[in-house]
């Protein structure tokens, strides 16, 4: 008797264990579906370490930024992939978890210069590990539509901080965590850097 309530209790657990994680999950897509459809606002006036999966580092980071974790930026697409991310300033736990994040420290989205937006390599940047040299990355901001070309990817180390180094040319850099299919805290950046090729004033701007 005493073991088939023990079992019975334990049963119970589990399935309360299983509902809470299914109702979390469903919380996260359901936050992440709001903000993928959040309309592009208006721009704002305008690190030791790559972005990654270190809480840590990521505050310190957000900290550094002078536009608050969050605000809405612009919007990243590259349909080769089916990739489609609102880019939000800051790349703080909570920012990530519900869209793309504008790596602090590199110029805004539209800006000159080499413009860094990090993702989660198993939610908003999954898609990424799919694109290809010469695919195309549309960047749409509050007034403008820039058209970017991949011309590199690579693997580095977290402390390889010089993929966003200041550039002569107009470029962005992508950033996620890499083996994608790592479990736990991936050990490596996957990088992939695109040239602008083409720059527009967005028509519905207004």
């Amino acid at each position: 008797m005493a073991l088939s309530t023990s079992l019975d209790w334990i049963e119970r657990s589990l399935v309360v264990l299983g509902t809470a994680l299914l109702a979390w999950s469903g919380l996260t897509r359901l936050e992440q579906s709001y903000f993928q459809r959040l309309p592009i606002p208006a721009a704002p006036v305008v690190a030791a370490r790559l972005p990654g999966e270190n809480p840590a580092e990521r505050i310190a980071a957000a900290s550094a930024s002078a536009v608050e974790p969050g605000t809405w930026l612009a919007r990243l697409e590259a349909s080769s992939v089916a990739l489609a991310a609102t880019v939000l300033e800051g790349t703080d736990d909570a920012t990530l978890r519900r869209g793309a994040g504008h790596i602090e420290g590199t110029p805004f989205p539209g800006a000159a210069g080499n413009v860094g937006i990090a993702g989660h390599r198993d939610t908003i940047f999954r898609p990424v590990r799919d694109l290809k040299l010469g695919d195309r990355l549309v960047l749409t901001t509050a007034d403008r539509v820039l058209e970017y070309r991949i011309s590199e990817t690579k693997i580095v180390n977290p402390a390889d901080v010089y993929v966003l180094d200041p550039t002569g040319r107009p470029m962005l850099t992508l950033v996620t965590c890499f083996p994608f299919n790592f479990i736990g805290n991936a050990p490596q950046r996957f990088i992939v850097h695109a040239e602008l090729i083409q720059e527009r004033v967005r028509q519905d701007s207004h």
